[in-house]
């Protein structure tokens, strides 16, 4: 399963891919927004984190007509090979990802919460797609039966759209998704964080620690010290 990391923040970026277990970056216009001042700054930043992640990077379009997007999507996806052009899961988004497919452009559908629109991104041939899990569970429905089932709909028909699940709220949620069959999951700098702890390792890593404090050292006679 492939880990995004949900961020434009460079620091971040470059602290996360030093574990070694990043894949890529997914942004969007919130996170973007908390990294510039002047929008002439998004195109250079989107490089900087392409050039910091050599991975895929999401960048997402912020026009609302299918026109709009994929004036965007073209200039966005000359910015570096690894961009992947983000885009919305409405009718506008669906026929931008159409005509950006026929372009040799990738494309990751994202707010993104049924079944059928996952069908669809698949169908006009979207290279990721991102349902919300945790906002689907905030509105009191299963955000991983959903996934579970866009798994199920592209295995039955052969779709080669991955699945990206976003909006996961703790690591319960990256193991649900695995389970699921998920092929990538995008997470917030916290959330990554979290997988890397757990309280029973830190009690036993001290334990340890604290017996081996407790040994001796012997000298060249062989008396403990």
């Amino acid at each position: 399963m492939l880990l995004f990391l949900d961020t434009a923040n460079l620091d971040t970026i470059r602290e996360a891919k030093k574990t070694g277990v990043l894949d890529g970056v997914t942004t969007n216009p919130t996170l973007v927004s908390a990294q510039i001042n002047d929008i002439r700054e998004f195109h250079p930043l989107i490089r900087d984190i392409c050039e910091t992640m050599d991975g895929p990077v999401s960048a997402q379009v912020t026009s609302a007509t299918t026109e709009g997007m994929m004036d965007e999507a073209r200039e966005l996806s000359a910015l570096h090979r690894h961009v992947l052009v983000k885009l919305p899961a409405t009718p506008e988004g669906i026929r931008a990802a159409g005509t950006a497919y026929r372009e040799g452009i990738r494309t990751h559908l994202t707010v993104l919460f049924s079944p059928a629109q996952a069908i669809l991104a698949a169908k006009v041939g979207a290279a990721f797609v991102s349902p919300y899990a945790g906002r689907l569970d905030g509105l009191g429905q299963d955000g991983m039966e959903v996934v579970r089932q866009i798994r199920t709909i592209y295995k039955n028909y052969g779709f080669a759209t991955k699945v990206m699940v976003a909006s996961l709220r703790h690591p319960r949620h990256v193991i649900e998704a695995a389970l699921a069959g998920a092929d990538a999951v995008t997470l917030s700098p916290e959330v990554f964080e979290m997988l890397f702890t757990h309280p029973m390792t830190d009690l036993g890593l001290a334990r340890f620690l604290k017996d081996w404090s407790g040994v001796g050292r012997r000298d060249d006679s062989g008396c403990t010290e």
